[in-house]
């Protein structure tokens, strides 16, 4: 990559939501940063599950994590989409998917998705509603069934379907949708992230405003600026544990939202001291 005049760091740290402190530095080049890369992508995921959800044996992933021997490129690519559906994404930070014969198409829907999910932002929570085994038991398809799980009406999930039809994100299959798994990251188009965080809040006032059910906390409070950042910490790894704990969930039940929020009132970046 540094041969064809890509910083690897660079690259990754596009790819990465908050990109970890120690990339900035690091010579990915050498085997003891990749063994890093791989536990940074890993999470909260033990080996077990993470080459569950790579398709590869524990003991190699064991091997590769603990450093004894270093994955090839297509393994290393199985550990990426394991580890975040986003191997596409991941592909994407160092070369131009379109270029890529491989990829190109997916590389296609997902910016079809990316721009069409600020569009129609009920279509992530139509899609968890698709997972749902009470939905899967159903003898065919019901709008009906579907808003009323999400609380919204029929011509809502009725605009859902044909876009998430159109841009090959569901198929019906024996008279019922079934989603296909992809994870959509909005960073490429930040606009489309800021409109789907400010949908699921007003959703959240909604509802707040409604007393539904629900877990509606907050809290104003003074700390330090370390502390500040010891407690950002903790929102990221609760929402990486939270993660961890979806793609583990062996039944599908309930479709929720989490909506965790942690910002500055006096608006200066995280990190910066004034």
């Amino acid at each position: 990559m540094q041969r064809a005049g890509v910083d690897p760091a660079a690259a990754l740290e596009r790819f990465f939501t908050t990109a970890p402190a120690w990339l900035g530095g690091a010579d990915l080049a050498e085997p003891e940063q990749v063994v890093r890369l791989m536990h940074e992508l890993r999470g909260q995921s033990s080996v077990s599950q993470l080459a569950r959800r790579a398709h590869l044996s524990r003991h190699q992933v064991s091997r590769w994590m603990s450093g004894r021997t270093q994955p090839r490129l297509p393994d290393f690519l199985r550990l990426v989409q394991g580890a975040s559906l986003r191997v596409v994404d991941f592909v994407g930070v160092f070369v131009d998917p379109a270029d890529l014969p491989e990829v190109a198409e997916l590389w296609r829907r997902l910016e079809a998705r990316r721009t069409g999910a600020a569009l129609h932002p009920w279509t992530q929570g139509v899609l968890r509603v698709l997972e749902l085994d009470a939905y899967r038991q159903l003898p065919r398809h019901d709008d009906a069934f579907v808003a009323s799980r999400l609380g919204v009406d029929e011509d809502e999930v009725r605009r859902c379907l044909e876009f998430l039809s159109d841009t090959g994100q569901v198929d019906l299959v024996a008279g019922r949708f079934e989603a296909m798994s992809m994870a959509v990251d909005t960073r490429a188009q930040p606009w489309v992230g800021r409109s789907l965080k400010a949908h699921w809040s007003k959703v959240a006032a909604e509802r707040v405003e409604a007393s539904s059910p629900g877990q509606f906390s907050y809290n104003v409070f003074a700390v330090s600026r370390p502390d500040f950042e010891r407690i950002r910490k903790l929102h990221l790894d609760y929402f990486r544990a939270l993660r961890a704990i979806v793609g583990e969930s062996e039944g599908t039940e309930v479709v929720a939202v989490t909506n965790v929020q942690l910002f500055p009132l006096d608006g200066v970046e995280t990190g910066e001291v004034q």
